[in-house]
């Protein structure tokens, strides 16, 4: 399932990008690194056999032969927000061809979570683009459990648009 920052490319966010981040479940996926070599692509970071352990630490590149940007970077999910994005995927159809991403909401959040200028206006941009279609709900709520609510400022007229909390609730943030 692709997360982060390409999800603001997909939705018509123009930005350059080296990598794109793939969210795996936990299991072997030795058999599966084994057929990168037929298809034309190479383990950036680690030898087949060891790609598994690796993810276990890290995240795993990979790319096609002979170059190295633009990549897919693999990572195992590891975090309670990492299992409840696989868990509730998006289907994204392109004709015959589908690919999975992590809700909006999640990536809005997450995005604001990593707090960089790039990820702040890649959650603006989904968040613009979007905000009729998100659960707004869902964003409050992961940014109160974790305590970061003051980040949802960010997103500028975020209150304005959350009808769920009280107005006088509204002045916390």
């Amino acid at each position: 399932m692709i997360v982060s920052g390409y999800i603001s490319i997909l939705f018509g966010r123009s930005r350059a990008t080296e990598d794109i981040d793939i969210l795996v479940e936990k299991k072997d996926l030795k058999s599966f690194f084994k057929t990168f070599d037929k298809k034309g692509y190479w383990l950036i970071n680690a030898e087949v056999d060891e790609a598994n352990e690796m993810l276990e630490e890290a995240t795993l590149g990979v790319a096609k032969k002979g170059r190295i940007i633009t990549n897919f970077k693999i990572k195992f999910a590891k975090t309670s927000i990492d299992e409840l994005a696989l868990k509730n995927r998006v289907e994204l159809c392109f004709g015959r061809r589908k690919l999975y991403i992590s809700l909006i909401e999640l990536q809005i959040f997450y995005k604001l979570l990593l707090g960089s200028e790039k990820d702040i206006e890649d959650a603006r941009h989904l968040f613009r683009l979007l905000v009729d279609y998100l659960d707004l709900s869902m964003i409050h709520n992961l940014a109160k459990d974790l305590k970061v609510e003051k980040r949802l400022k960010l997103l500028c007229d975020f209150h304005d648009r959350f009808k769920g909390i009280k107005e006088d609730e509204k002045k916390k943030f």
